[in-house]
């Protein structure tokens, strides 16, 4: 660019353009020679690695003749690209990117007006305008960004193998490349005469390095077996042979003048020719993996199996499975086995392996549900294998056992289970189930405790029946028949029950099945755990009742017993059961419902409730009324279920199914629903704490159920209806226990303490002389259940109640005591 008139001398003008041509530098040679710099890096990052000791010297050398060919192309490709930028390419650079371009406007000359005075007076303006702008002129950097030239980012990865290899390699290994480049060639070594070159690559898992054999002094030599043999004669064929024990080989040509073989056995290899070799190899045998069983399958909380093992390999372990096959000749084919078993492939799952560390030795467990299996709780042949890198196996005998899975201890629960796997053994047995199922619902009522599980099992049966009227059960129906059946049984098991005691009965009832039925100490486990979570529900029930009614404490003719006495007790009949002694757990267990029976509890004198009780107590009566509105609601539906039949008989007019709920019903629910707001404005417990936060959510999720649930009746929908009303029936129990948590916080805080009181009748002394009635106090002043070894205590007294009673010289009226105590306990 020619400037006609040059600016005033400006040194920050100055700089600017000098900065701005260096960028301009950066940037073009960046652009033109950042392929050269990729190779170069990437080939120096690979010498630096050591790539030429694993692979063949033939193959090394030609690998560097491309690397060197790919450098020169690069080179020359950049010098022919390459445009040696000029000051007036930075002056153009550096005016583009100023407002007004003013070093265009300094060399430009006014075309207009240059006679008139006034015209030029504004060019002048002009001018000085752009002289100010250039005193505050700044360099423009070069643009060095390379991502659309470079799609792939290979600059990155050279640049990070670089890196790396700088860190973690050898950099001083790069001058070895003039080495590789003046190995000769082939065409060379047979000008020189006779030769050979041969290397051994041991397999990649054992982290060996290859051995040059050329350069190798030692006659014997140690190889892992599956070591792959490469040997190259160079020269004249048939001058030179191999001979070699090491692979078992039976035909080849020794002469050959390539040859490659695995090393399977010990042996001798030996060169034969002008400057022959021989070594003794000892093969290093890649013995099979090994896998063993630790004890036997356990069944875990909640059903889970649990399968300890242990195995090892040499070189390590790299995968294993474990298979599970049914045992049919160990099936009790009795009722719903009766008949041959639907076609099922073997299980095989994967076996759980270290995710760091050796894998030489592993001591792990085999974790799996298999509760909704059809072989759950059934006999079966267990075999665990294993694999390492060489691809051998190593297996356990199957071992027969009883595949572990939950197990249900409600009647109804099982009954259910036990159809689900009747139908999933084979669907032959369709019919059988659907009879069982119509013998089931004759009276819903009284086989099911809630009104959903009633629900759930007709749809199960409509379902059923639906299937068998269309000309049978195909097996995506089975699946979902199976699934629903599966969460009906979960229903029954667990229950849905609000009140306290209610729970505590049903705890009650399942640990006794599990008593009669032998169940394994992980079943004990999680039933006992849900027998102190009922028990701690009700005691503290049981507090709040006194102090809800107003109601005096109890006077001091009465047992008291704490909690941790209880506790004490549950503890001693988990031990007995674990222990297998079942008629003691038994007898303890009748004594604790016999004492549950009898509870009250007592409070310090003028102790005064807990914040909240009155709440807790509307909120109890509104779940029972809200259940019994639910019991109606479902009867209703019955109801019109029948009319909606007998109208089919008799006319093919249609008709929709909740048309015409009772207006009384939705009356009901929306009147709860009113209740159930006004109790959110009364005091609750922990109210700004996370538990009483957690509790008001759920009371607004059980009112907006409700209201959700009177509108449905309104519209006479009374199927949705019932499912609203089990969700605000859910919502309500999350309040309660929210609500609970609350107030026993509040009263570790507070330091309040509940004990539970037996209540009795009766007069100062026992037909044995004890005293009684007195405040727990009992013959030696000490409360009923303390001491060292109460429960050895208890049993003496039994014996001793026991003998007294068969002495029949004793009062009528003596005996007649003995006898109702020892019913009573």
């Amino acid at each position: 660019m020619n400037f006609r008139k040059a600016p005033d001398p400006n040194p920050n003008l100055t700089r600017a353009l000098r900065r701005t041509l260096a960028g301009l530098w950066a940037e073009r040679l960046l652009r033109c020679f950042w392929p050269f710099a990729t190779v170069l890096l990437l080939g120096m990052a690979m010498l630096g690695f050591g790539a030429q000791d694993i692979v063949p010297p033939i193959w090394a050398m030609w690998g560097t003749i491309t690397l060197v060919l790919a450098m020169a192309a690069a080179l020359i490709l950049g010098v022919w690209r390459l445009r040696l930028p000029t000051r007036a390419d930075a002056a153009a650079r550096l005016d583009h990117a100023l407002p007004g371009r003013p070093l265009s406007a300094l060399a430009d000359a006014q075309a207009i007006g240059a006679q008139d005075a006034a015209s030029q007076r504004v060019w002048a303006v002009h001018l000085t305008r752009m002289q100010a702008r250039l005193r505050g002129a700044r360099p423009v950097p070069g643009d060095l960004r390379l991502a659309r030239f470079d799609w792939y980012g290979l600059r990155y990865i050279a640049l990070t193998g670089f890196a790396v290899a700088l860190i973690f390699g050898n950099p001083a290994r790069v001058i070895e490349i003039t080495e590789i480049a003046q190995m000769p060639s082939r065409a060379e070594a047979v000008g020189l005469g006779p030769s050979w070159e041969a290397w051994v690559q041991p397999p990649a898992y054992t982290g060996r390095p290859s051995l040059y054999l050329n350069e190798v002094d030692r006659t014997a030599l140690q190889l892992p077996q599956g070591s792959r043999v490469t040997v190259r004669f160079y020269g004249q064929q048939g001058v030179m042979s191999v001979q070699e024990g090491l692979s078992g080989r039976e035909e080849f040509d020794p002469a050959d003048m390539a040859q490659d073989f695995e090393i399977e056995q010990s042996g001798r290899l030996s060169i034969r020719g002008p400057a022959g070799r021989d070594w003794e190899v000892v093969a290093l045998i890649d013995q099979p993996p090994e896998v063993a069983l630790d004890g036997v399958a356990e069944r875990e909380r909640g059903g889970l199996m649990r399968q300890d093992f242990v195995a090892s390999d040499d070189y390590g372990v790299t995968g294993g499975e474990v298979r599970v096959a049914l045992d049919l000749d160990a099936v009790d084919r009795r009722f719903g086995l009766e008949r041959e078993p639907e076609s099922r492939d073997a299980l095989t799952l994967p076996l759980p392996m270290p995710t760091s560390g050796s894998r030489t030795e592993i001591e792990d467990s085999f974790i799996e549900d298999f509760s909704e299996h059809p072989w759950a709780n059934m006999p079966v042949t267990v075999a665990f294998a294993v694999e390492d890198a060489r691809g051998q196996q190593g297996e356990t005998e199957p071992r027969p056992m009883v595949l572990p899975g939950r197990r249900f201890f409600d009647p109804m629960a099982a009954a259910v289970v036990e159809l689900r796997r009747d139908l999933l053994w084979t669907r032959e047995n369709a019919p059988r189930v659907a009879q069982v199922m119509r013998a089931i619902s004759h009276r819903p009522e009284e086989a099911f405790r809630s009104p959903e599980a009633r629900i759930r099992f007709s749809e199960a049966q409509d379902l059923l029946m639906a299937s068998l009227d269309t000309g049978g059960l195909d097996t995506t129906a089975r699946d979902d028949l199976a699934d629903r059946m599966w969460d009906l049984a979960i229903l029954l098991e667990e229950g849905e029950l609000a009140d306290a005691r209610e729970r505590l009965r049903r705890a009650q009832e399942r640990l006794d099945e599990a008593m009669r039925s032998g169940a394994d100490e992980s079943e004990i486990a999680d039933l006992m755990e849900e027998l102190r979570e009922a028990m701690r529900d009700y005691m503290r029930q049981l507090a709040e009742q006194p102090r809800e009614r107003g109601e005096a404490p109890p006077d001091g003719d009465s047992m008291e017993i704490t909690q941790d006495q209880i506790q004490d007790l549950l503890d001693r009949i988990q031990e007995l059961m674990e222990e297998g002694r079942m008629d003691e757990a038994a007898e303890l267990m009748a004594q604790l419902n016999e004492l549950l029976e009898n509870l009250q509890v007592a409070e310090g004198q003028g102790g005064e409730g807990m914040p909240g009780n009155e709440a807790m107590e509307g909120l109890g009566d509104a779940l029972r009324d809200q259940q019994e509105l639910s019991d109606d609601t479902f009867s209703d539906l019955q109801d019109q279920f029948s009319n909606g039949h007998d109208q089919q008989e008799g006319e093919t007019g249609e008709g929709e199914a909740g048309e015409g709920a009772p207006n009384g019903l939705t009356e009901r629910q929306q009147e709860l629903a009113d209740r159930l707001r006004d109790q959110q404005l009364q005091q609750l417990p922990g109210e700004g704490t996370a538990e009483g936060d957690a509790a008001l959510e759920a009371l607004e999720r059980a009112q907006r159920a409700m209201e959700e649930a009177a509108e449905a009746l309104e519209e006479g929908d009374t199927g949705e209806a019932l499912s609203r009303q089990a969700d605000a029936m859910e919502a309500m129990r999350d309040g309660m226990r929210a609500m609970n948590d609350a107030q026993a916080q509040d009263q570790r805080e507070n330091g309040e303490g509940d004990q539970a009181q037996d209540t009795g009748d009766g007069g100062d002394r026992d037909p044995l002389g004890r005293a009684r009635n007195q405040g727990g106090d009992v013959g030696t002043e000490d409360s009923l259940l303390q001491g060292e070894d109460v429960y050895r205590r208890a049993q003496d007294l039994l014996e001793e109640l026991r003998r007294r009673s068969a002495e029949l010289d004793r009062p009528e009226a003596e005996l007649d005591y003995l006898r109702r105590l020892l019913d009573r306990f």
